[in-house]
């Protein structure tokens, strides 16, 4: 079973330049927005219930027209519809955050503190009438095949973004929810260096491994959003030093948590890419993985038994069996191991680096997944791939590379050096060019 056939969304520069043109446009975009989501939202579930969604977007895009008046004034971001993942606050709506908690104890009547959802988009003029709240992890459906996962737990975020149901959409990875999800819906997910997007606003996991990240259809429309929503986008950067990077391929037993198929996908991404220029070179790394997996799941649960330590002796049958037990786990972790754990972060990231510099290479390439979405919604999938770059805090992209049988999305994930942000999205852009699927 599948959603219904619509016509291919509208491109991101596409409704850049419509919404420049006219104040119509913005009120047609509303109208084509809430017709799409009427349409295969029953299938998809990529968003919280909103009876009342299309008479908000409209009164919303009417004050950002009467706030924007002339069409030369607006900002790069003016009108684009955005989807909001469920875990930050965002004035107008209650923040549920995939808990049952209730949320007078959490503090999550929808006000907001300031992070990307607010700080850098509406302040500056960005979409405010897309601000559409986006579902976390559970009921939301792959558009690609409604029996497999879209990934999480930024599942609605990819998902809304691969139906066309809005353009562009903030994710939070904590492991591999920005990486993961992206590459199961066949869309391009940015996990920036860490701290380099506002976190502000949102609530959190784990404070040490939380990346807040974007999803859109391609490289070109994440490279117009990130311009904006970083806090210091340096234009001078987006320009390497080489127009092709040297890619290099961390080989070992990192790799070896792929399956078959995902590895074959690399092999062949990557014979592509040989083709067209770029250099590759095999580079040993990740020798300790074992251990590095070990050390981030046992930070994180720490970190979130932290954060919820003051509810769950009073609020403990209001969480899921799995993340109660999460929680119990944490607890239990000694505050020099926590310690130490943190501290590997940084050790970790110098060690990435400084084999990148050893073998002179510009990127890291790997599997953005075990595998294509599996199938079932009770799980999300592994974000073992996505894990070792997430604790280092490096930045991250997945880029599609098509479809394997039956149909499903697999995809490149590329890791920079920590900062280098700005020439990882250039360099993506011309990879995209030679394996990016349609």
């Amino acid at each position: 079973m599948g959603i219904p056939r619509l016509a291919r969304p509208v491109s991101f520069i596409e409704t850049q330049t419509r919404l420049r043109g006219s104040d119509d446009a913005l009120l047609l975009i509303v109208e084509e927005l809430c017709d799409r989501i009427d349409a295969v939202e029953p299938y998809v579930k990529a968003f919280i219930p909103e009876p009342e969604r299309r008479q908000r977007l409209r009164l919303e895009a009417r004050e950002l027209l009467a706030r924007w008046a002339k069409p030369c004034d607006r900002p790069p971001l003016f009108g684009i519809p955005l989807g909001v993942k469920d875990i930050f606050h965002v004035n107008g709506f209650l923040t549920r955050a995939g808990s049952a908690l209730p949320a007078s104890l959490r503090g999550l009547r929808g006000s907001c503190s300031g992070g990307p959802a607010r700080s850098r988009l509406p302040d500056r003029g960005k979409d405010r009438y897309g601000g559409v709240r986006v579902r976390r992890a559970g009921p939301t459906r792959n558009p690609h095949g409604l029996e497999h996962t879209p990934g999480g737990s930024s599942s609605g975020s990819a998902a809304a973004v691969a139906c066309g149901t809005c353009l562009l959409a903030l994710g939070t990875q904590t492991v591999g929810s920005v990486i993961r999800p992206a590459a199961f819906c066949g869309v391009v997910g940015l996990k920036p260096s860490f701290g380099r997007l506002s976190s502000g606003g949102l609530v959190f996991y784990s404070r040490s491994a939380d990346h807040v990240g974007l999803f859109a259809q391609d490289i070109e429309a994440i490279r117009a959003a990130a311009r904006v929503v970083y806090g210091h986008w340096r234009p001078s950067l987006e320009v390497p030093d080489a127009p092709l990077p040297v890619i290099g391929v961390p080989e070992g037993p990192y790799l070896a948590q792929a399956t078959d198929l995902a590895l074959s996908e690399l092999d062949g991404q990557l014979a592509a890419l040989a083709a067209a220029g770029y250099e590759i070179r095999r580079v040993p790394a990740f020798a300790d993985i074992m251990d590095i997996n070990q050390r981030h799941r046992m930070m994180t649960s720490a970190e979130f038994a932290a954060e919820h330590s003051e509810w769950f002796s009073d609020q403990e049958t209001a969480y899921r069996p799995r993340t109660a037990a999460t929680i119990k786990s944490g607890m239990e972790v000694p505050a020099a191991e926590l310690l130490a754990a943190r501290q590997g972060r940084t050790a970790l990231r110098k060690r990435l680096e400084e084999k990148m510099r050893a073998a002179a290479i510009d990127l890291w390439a790997s599997p953005p997944a075990t595998g294509p979405a599996p199938r079932g919604i009770d799980t999300t999938g592994d974000p073992i791939m996505n894990l070792p770059w997430t604790h280092a805090g490096l930045p991250v992209v997945t880029v599609p590379a098509g479809l394997v049988p039956p149909g499903l999305p697999v995809g490149i994930q590329l890791a920079a050096a920590y900062g280098r942000d700005e020439g990882l999205l250039t360099w993506a852009e011309g990879i995209a060019d030679v394996i990016g699927g349609d």
